[in-house]
């Protein structure tokens, strides 16, 4: 029983795996916080144009 549970890495996956998905997601989270006031500019400049245009 003890060298059966040695051997299973079934939950080291799972682990690992989670690690890997909190790591990008904090990647998305930083990248949106650093880049999110710009982008806001730009659909706000991008919808202005289209106020006045019409």
């Amino acid at each position: 029983m003890i060298k059966r549970f040695v051997r299973e890495d079934e939950g080291q996956t799972l682990v690992e795996y989670g690690l890997l998905v909190a790591l990008i997601a904090l990647v998305v989270i930083a990248i949106l916080t650093l880049l999110g006031t710009k982008v806001r500019n730009v659909f706000v400049s991008i919808n202005g144009h289209l106020v006045s245009t019409t």
